[in-house]
């Protein structure tokens, strides 16, 4: 199978060309830089040069592939609606070349205000809360009620592993900054958490597959306490764990005290995916997360 890949020299997109290569598939990746274009090729994947603004590129590389997976997403949050805005225009350009066939696009997203106060299932579906722009399954719905082969990959709050450069290095930077390793309330808002080698396997076997789902899980840890990650962090740097109001995460307020708990059942049982990797707890309470 010859698949695009979108964001594939991002955290999670690498993986997954390196998952579908070993796998025995064919890769072509997008990237947007010299220096990116040659990692990628190193991998042994064809490369295509461009962004995400570049709607025709994206149309003629997924209308030559077998199928799409797109995972990329511009993470700046001080421009998230543009990003989010940015996103939508990219999936609707994707499943634009793939209309009329049977080819697959996989698009991810989170589980980010999916439910609140329970653990969210597959079968829950995104709200449309203005105060949270990002579209990605809106759009991934709106391509296969047109008859487009078009599910969502819902990645953990954390995509965890060595390397890793989101949210738990966020908070690892910002408790060396502030003094404090700080969590909201009492701290027992919950985060899904996932393995990024786990992660890039589900999405290889979603893309396999006759029947797709609208979307699946690709969550591991169901849901761990923010307080633990905190406590986890400040042991590590011996610092403080104490409790602040959301100003105190500036930017990252807003999702420092959402609970994000999520199950994965389905997914595994559809799949047949185990997660194998470290859970998340323990990753992140390995040096190498703290330049050690």
């Amino acid at each position: 199978m010859h698949v695009f890949v979108t964001g594939a020299t991002g955290w999670v997109g690498s993986a997954v060309v390196d998952e579908l290569i070993a796998a025995g598939h064919t890769v072509t990746g997008l990237a947007r830089s010299d220096d990116k274009a040659a990692v990628l090729a190193a991998t042994g994947a064809k490369v295509v040069r461009g962004t995400l603004d570049d709607l025709d590129l994206l149309r003629a590389a997924a209308g030559s592939a077998d199928g799409v997976i797109h995972t990329a997403f511009n993470h700046d949050f001080s421009r998230f609606a543009d990003n989010a805005a940015q996103d939508r225009r990219a999936i609707e350009a994707l499943g634009e070349a793939l209309a009329g066939s049977a080819r697959p696009l996989l698009v991810t997203s989170g589980v980010a205000r999916l439910v609140s106060g329970r653990v969210a299932t597959e079968a829950d579906r995104p709200s449309s809360d203005p105060s949270y722009p990002r579209r990605s399954e809106a759009a991934a719905q709106a391509l296969a009620e047109r008859g487009v082969r078009a599910a969502t990959i819902r990645l953990a709050p954390s995509v965890h592993g060595l390397g890793d450069h989101g949210f738990i290095p966020t908070l690892i930077g910002m408790a060396r900054e502030k003094g404090v390793s700080a969590y909201v309330g009492d701290g027992l808002n919950r985060w899904a958490g996932v393995h990024r080698l786990d992660a890039a396997r589900l999405y290889r076997l979603a893309i396999e597959q006759e029947r797709l789902e609208p979307a699946y899980h690709a969550i591991a840890d169901e849901g761990v306490p923010f307080k633990a990650i905190a406590e986890v962090i400040g042991r590590r740097l011996g610092l403080p764990v104490e409790s602040r109001d959301r100003e105190h995460f500036g930017w990252f307020g807003p999702f420092a005290g959402l609970d994000m708990a999520a199950s994965s059942a389905r997914t595994r049982s559809l799949l047949h995916w185990t997660p194998t990797g470290p859970d998340l707890l323990n990753d992140i309470d390995q040096p190498g997360y703290y330049g050690e």
